[in-house]
C-alpha cells in the first residue's frame, strides 16, 4: 500500500516535458472535482484540462479557482475548458467526442468519474438504455471507444496514455452474459452490481485490444461527498444529513482519494490495472469468472450506437 504522503510526493514531482491533456467526466463535484483541482495544482496550470459535466455555473467557479501558468506554452495548449454533456445520452457523448477528435492532437488521461447510486426500478433513456447502466457503464464505454484515436496519438508521441474508471474494482459479481443490458429480471440493486462487472470486463477487454494504453479500474472507497447525501429516498437522505458531521470525520476525504487516484494514473504501466481504495494493485482478485470480454464489447458497440473503427 503506497502511503498517502508517498502518493502526494510522487504526484507533486510530475513534470512532463509535454502539455498533458486530461478529459474528466463528473468534473464539477465530488471525486471528479477533487481530481480536476489536484491535477491543475500538480501541473501548476501547465495542462489542458477538459471538464465534462452538466453544471455550467459550477464549472465556471472551479475553473476560475484553478492555478494559472506562470508562462505561456509554446503550443498554446495551457487551458481549462468546460463541455456540457449528459453522459446518459449516447448521442451527446458521440457529438462531444467527434468535436474533440476533430480539434485535439491527443489525449493523455481520460478519467471517468461520472456515476451515482440509485436503487429505483428501471428507467430508460431516449435511446432505450437503462439510465443507471448508461450513467455507470455505457458512458464509459462509448467515450473510451470514441476517443481511442486521441489516446493512440499520445502513445505515438511516446507520452503517457491512460484511462481510469472510478467505480468498484474487486466488488463485482459474475457477469450475466444472457442478460446484457438488463432487459429481464431487473432490479436497481442488480443493475448497480452488474455495472461493476461490466466495467471490470470492459477495462480488461480494452487492455487486450489496446495494450499500449494503461486501462485502470479502481475502487475509491467510502468517500465523503455532497452527492452521497442524496442517495435513497427522503428518509435515507434525512438520516444521512443527521449523520453528516460524523461521516465527514470518519469517511475518506475526497482530496485524499484524488491523491491516490492521480498516483495510480501517473504510475500505472501499460495494460490492465485494478486497484483498491488504498492504491494496492489487486490483480485479478474477484474478477468476473465468466469469459465475456468479446460478447460485452460487441454488445456495447451496438447498444451505444458507436461507429465501428
Amino acid at each position: 500500500m503506497p502511503a498517502l504522503n508517498v502518493a502526494r510526493e510522487t504526484n507533486a514531482a510530475f513534470a512532463p516535458t509535454y502539455t498533458p491533456v486530461m478529459v474528466i467526466t463528473g468534473a464539477t463535484s465530488g471525486i471528479g472535482q477533487a481530481i480536476t483541482e489536484l491535477f491543475a495544482q500538480t501541473t501548476q496550470g501547465k495542462a489542458h484540462i477538459i471538464l465534462v459535466a452538466r453544471n455550467q455555473a459550477a464549472a465556471d467557479e472551479i475553473i476560475a479557482s484553478l492555478p494559472k501558468p506562470s508562462s505561456a506554452s509554446q503550443d498554446h495548449q495551457y487551458t481549462y475548458e468546460f463541455i456540457r454533456c449528459d453522459v446518459t445520452s449516447m448521442k451527446s457523448i458521440h457529438e462531444m467526442s467527434k468535436n474533440l477528435v476533430q480539434r485535439l492532437p491527443k489525449i493523455n488521461f481520460l478519467v471517468h468519474c461520472a456515476g451515482g447510486i440509485d436503487f429505483a426500478g428501471r428507467v430508460n433513456t431516449e435511446e432505450g438504455l437503462d439510465t443507471k447502466l448508461a450513467f455507470r457503464y455505457y458512458s464509459k464505454f462509448a467515450l473510451s471507444y470514441d476517443l481511442l484515436p486521441l489516446l493512440r496519438n499520445a502513445v505515438k508521441l511516446k507520452e503517457k496514455a491512460a484511462v481510469v474508471s472510478v467505480l468498484g474494482a474487486g466488488y463485482a459479481p459474475d457477469i450475466d452474459t444472457n442478460n446484457l443490458g438488463m432487459e429481464q429480471s431487473y432490479t436497481g440493486l442488480k443493475a448497480i452490481s452488474q455495472s461493476l462487472a461490466y466495467v471490470d470486463v470492459m477495462t480488461a477487454e480494452f487492455a487486450r485490444r489496446e495494450p499500449d494504453i494503461a486501462w485502470i479500474h479502481t475502487y475509491p472507497g467510502s468517500v465523503y461527498t455532497r452527492g452521497m447525501l442524496t442517495i435513497g429516498g427522503p428518509a435515507v437522505q434525512f438520516g444521512l444529513s443527521v449523520l453528516s458531521p460524523i461521516l465527514k470525520l470518519t469517511l475518506i476525504k475526497k482530496e485524499d482519494c484524488a491523491e491516490r487516484i492521480l498516483f495510480i494514473l501517473l504510475s500505472a504501466g501499460k495494460g490492465l490495472g485494478r486497484y483498491n481504495e488504498k492504491g494496492d494493485d489487486i490483480g485479478m482478485k474477484k474478477f468476473p469468472a465468466t469469459e465475456a470480454g468479446e460478447a460485452l464489447f460487441n454488445h456495447s458497440v451496438k447498444a451505444t450506437l458507436c461507429e465501428e473503427h
